[in-house]
């Protein structure tokens, strides 16, 4: 199923991330309406402004009745993901949903709430088949909401639409900032310029027993031409997505390039995903100033605590809030 309002891939040059992305997004609510914990692009036929928005705080979250969706959650991640990293029996474990699983299961009780694992960098076809096996280990024939970061979105569709898990029962596949229509940055790696960096990743990824078919599989072209003809959409199944999108990163940051790539080639991006790529489904909203890590509540603390002191700027995106969001979305459509 193609996306409800159909991608451009000529995106407006501006200075804003927000002018960006105007033509593209649609929000999901309007300002005011409640407390705002993420900012979305303004609609298309909007004035060129900012929508006004209130700083977000960790505190605020109690504050907003949220309703509870009726079928369970399943959060999958993306690639070089992962459910719960130990390094060591005294270092405290590293999660890639950090502070939201525990979150939403404050909202939907523990056992509605279902973390998979998948292999971080293996094929779309491996990762699928393993995020099909822990839905049925864990939803005990529950039918269930999926809810993707990332790669993990095209592990969903693959798994709705080729594998048909008998025991499990896919009701909406939710992608946030998933490459649906593949990447710029990885036709990049895979092309005549970057053949020496990316041999540098697979020999690191390697002496980890790690997979590397993911990579191949991420190219603009394979997605297009390949993935998506053969992977239609189920009709059983309701798709929603979202997208972000950040400015330049600092000179020093490993998401400088990757950018610079993306908005070259693409348009708005979140460092690693184009919003254009992220459209599939009912389009939710792009979110703005908000990086591809910041969607997993990933943030540089540190950046963020002296842009505070010497700028007096603080964070506009909260990422335990847009999840409680999503849960509360699903909620209202019933699902």
């Amino acid at each position: 199923m193609p996306d409800e309002v159909p991608p451009s891939r000529a995106l407006p040059r501006a200075n804003s991330c927000a002018n960006r992305v105007s033509s593209l997004a649609s929000p999901s609510r309007v300002a005011g309406q409640q407390p705002v914990y993420f900012r979305l692009a303004p609609a298309a036929k909007a004035p060129r402004r900012r929508p006004e928005v209130q700083r977000p705080r960790q505190t605020d979250i109690g504050r907003v009745c949220r309703e509870t969706p009726k079928n369970p959650i399943v959060l999958a991640h993306g690639l070089m993901g992962f459910a719960e990293l130990r390094l060591g029996a005294y270092v405290p474990p590293i999660h890639y949903w950090r502070g939201i699983s525990d979150s939403l299961s404050t909202l939907s009780g523990p056992s509605n709430i279902i973390t998979t694992s998948v292999p971080p960098s293996g094929s779309i076809e491996e990762r699928a088949a393993k995020l099909g096996a822990d839905i049925a280990a864990k939803a005990g024939g529950r039918a269930v909401n999926i809810v993707a970061h990332s790669m993990g979105g095209l592990d969903a569709r693959y798994m709705i639409s080729h594998l048909k898990p008998a025991n499990v029962k896919v009701m909406s596949l939710v992608t946030v900032a998933t490459p649906h229509r593949g990447s710029a940055f990885a036709d990049f790696l895979l092309d005549e310029r970057g053949p020496v960096k990316l041999a540098n990743l697979y020999g690191l990824i390697e002496r980890a027993g790690l997979g590397t078919r993911a990579f191949g599989q991420l190219t603009q072209k394979y997605m297009e031409e390949e993935f998506n003809p053969r992977t239609p959409d189920s009709d059983e199944v309701r798709y929603f997505s979202y997208g972000a999108c950040t400015r330049r990163p600092p000179l020093l940051s490993p998401f400088r390039q990757s950018h610079r790539i993306l908005e070259e080639a693409e348009g708005a991006n979140d460092g690693l995903v184009s919003v254009a790529s992220s459209r599939w489904g009912k389009y939710q909203g792009t979110l703005l100033d908000v990086s591809h890590l910041d969607l997993i509540n990933w943030s540089n603390r540190l950046r963020w605590t002296l842009r505070k002191v010497w700028m007096g700027q603080t964070r506009t995106f909260n990422a335990v809030a847009f999840y409680l969001d999503i849960a509360d979305m699903l909620a209202k459509e019933g699902l």
